[in-house]
């Protein structure tokens, strides 16, 4: 099968509606990042980010085509003029390998969030595959405009849920806030917690939602985190754990390998490669 084949298959399988907007070519992320798309799938990666180390893997492991969530060079909508013109190291050399290798890169990321097909229904592919590999599937009570999901477990610790994360998503460390023996049975994934304004309107949601846990996107030092540290101070069960953006979003890239297939109609041999924590812990 033809590359652009495969990533045509791969967008028919989803909804192709996000945020109640149909996904079209000319505005959506999902482009062919790098590459030729007119020639046969020697074999697939899917990660969350094709990092210099995933490019690398991805050739051992013979696959030409690597599906990845996030952007390749380091910009929104992935503009290179400004490198080519600077003729940056760290660009010219990625792309050298890219080249010598033969891969080509296409970003996955509207398609698969606007969902992918579970029961009679559509699911947000990303968190779904967040669910799924967290043993969460069966808590997902309901999700709302924002993007956000909530979810009801048995009741268990911020401490005990950041032991399961580290586990199930192969993770070095975890940032937390909040008190660590809250009692948590109502979990927020929530989204980019990033503007230094104010998060008025998330806060009132995790107050009236009861929420014992945040699991953010992107989060801040100002507005939410102060918020949930003046509640685990006194007492209340409140926590977040911030696993980082990339962390958060890679387990659904890492379950695209069980319904890949089911897309394709056909089998191509498919691996998912973790880009691995942004940070080292020291």
């Amino acid at each position: 099968m033809l590359i652009k084949d495969v990533i045509q298959n791969i967008k028919s399988y989803c909804k192709g509606t996000w945020n109640g907007t149909v996904i079209t070519d000319e505005k959506t992320r999902d482009k062919v990042l790098y590459g030729d798309t007119d020639k046969e799938c020697t074999g697939i990666v899917t990660t969350i980010y094709a990092s210099t180390n995933v490019i690398r893997k991805a050739h051992e492991l013979g696959a030409n085509l690597i599906i990845a969530h996030e952007a390749l060079f380091w910009n929104r909508g992935d503009h290179r003029e400004w490198l080519e013109e600077s003729q940056n190291k760290t660009y010219l050399a990625k792309k050298k390998m890219l080249d010598d290798y033969g891969i080509t890169v296409w970003r996955f990321h509207d398609y698969i969030h606007s969902g992918i097909p579970v029961g009679d229904d559509y699911i947000d592919g990303i968190f779904y595959g967040i669910a799924k590999l967290t043993g969460w599937d069966k808590a997902i009570i309901s999700s709302d405009v924002s993007g956000a999901i909530y979810l009801e477990c048995e009741t268990t610790t911020p401490r005990e849920v950041g032991k399961l994360l580290k586990e199930k998503w192969h993770l070095s460390g975890l940032k937390c806030i909040g008190n660590m023996d809250a009692k948590v049975n109502k979990i927020m994934v929530c989204g980019h917690v990033s503007e230094g304004g104010d998060s008025n309107s998330l806060i009132k949601k995790v107050d009236e939602n009861n929420i014992n846990l945040l699991l953010p996107l992107e989060l801040i030092d100002f507005t939410l985190s102060e918020y949930i540290k003046d509640s685990g101070q006194l007492g209340y069960d409140r926590a977040i754990i911030a696993a980082g953006h990339f962390n958060l979003e890679e387990p659904g890239m890492e379950y695209m390998v069980n319904w890949i297939d089911d897309a394709l109609k056909t089998h191509i041999k498919t691996d998912f490669v973790q880009a691995g924590d942004m940070y080292t812990y020291m």
